[in-house]
């Protein structure tokens, strides 16, 4: 009597331990599993972040010469800044920050809001600067704490390689915005590397502003129309240069994050399979166990 009921004791106990045993074994079991589909998708972004890399790297050497040749006329107009010297902040300015729609690719949009950020703290009480955010990740960023500044935005950029006739409708849509600003800020990631980035700024002036500059005069034969349209143009050109740059930078950043997510869950995935056969072997021996016991009492 005594022995049959030592023996279903032991049997109910050790039921109790297969169970929480072989729980525990299907979760580590499922978590092993969630991260090796994790591990394909990112390597699977790393391949497609890859092949876009490299058609942006190809296209930028071209929008670069757009860029240089529009910021050119603006520092010969403006003139040579000397190093330590501060330009005095405008009343009105606007600033451009050039993003996308598209995460998962490390601090790319985080530096312009970063950037974005300090600009509006530090100005002058007396300065007014609107924004103007092409991209979902810029007015993500910044809509709780400066939405008030927004000037309008822009979706739906960073699925397809910018084009100029992108950067056209941006440019557009500054100069209709109804804003009469004295001076302009464009923020954007500039390439230097796989994995260097930097953000930095291009000056746009509008085109009072531009006629106001006396090193005009060493430009000959610039009419009102002839310079309403290059002002125009030129914006669009150093918007279309800023996308490039940050297209760019955002792919090869994109292509570095996902490698060293693939990295990550490689190691995971080790210490998940180890866990699980150790977890496995306990749950076994102590099966073993159980039942030995379980013998030498009846």
């Amino acid at each position: 009597m005594i022995g049959s009921r030592a023996v279903s004791l032991v049997a109910s106990s050790l039921v109790g331990e297969q169970q929480r045993g072989f729980a525990t074994l299907k979760d580590i079991s499922i978590r092993l599993k969630s991260v090796k589909n994790i591990q394909k998708i990112t390597k699977s972004m790393k391949m497609v972040a890859a092949a876009k890399y490299a058609k942006a790297e190809r296209d930028l050497k071209g929008a670069r010469s757009y860029g240089l040749g529009a910021k050119a006329f603006y520092d010969n107009i403006e003139g040579a800044v000397e190093e330590g010297k501060t330009i005095p902040p405008k009343d009105k300015e606007v600033l451009v920050l050039i993003t996308s729609d598209r995460g998962l690719c490390g601090a790319v949009h985080t530096n312009i809001a970063k950037e974005t950020k300090n600009i509006l703290k530090n100005k002058p009480e007396s300065q007014e600067i609107k924004i103007f955010c092409v991209g979902d990740k810029s007015r993500l960023a910044l809509q709780r704490i400066a939405g008030q500044h927004f000037l309008a935005t822009g979706n739906d950029i960073g699925r397809a390689p910018p084009t100029f006739e992108d950067a056209a409708i941006v440019a557009q849509a500054v100069l209709d915005s109804g804003y009469e600003f004295q001076k302009g800020t464009i923020l954007y990631n500039y390439f230097k590397s796989v994995v260097a980035y930097e953000p930095r700024k291009l000056t746009i002036l509008p085109l009072e502003a531009i006629k106001a500059q006396e090193n005009l005069n060493t430009y000959d034969s610039v009419d009102d129309d002839v310079l309403q349209s290059y002002s125009e143009y030129s914006l669009a050109q150093l918007i279309y240069y800023g996308m490039k740059e940050s297209a760019t930078s955002e792919q090869s950043s994109r292509m570095t994050a996902m490698d060293g997510a693939s990295k990550n869950a490689g190691e995971m995935i080790d210490k998940l399979t180890l866990a699980f056969n150790r977890t496995r072997q306990a749950v076994i021996t102590r099966e073993l166990i159980e039942i030995i016991s379980g013998a030498a009492a009846v």
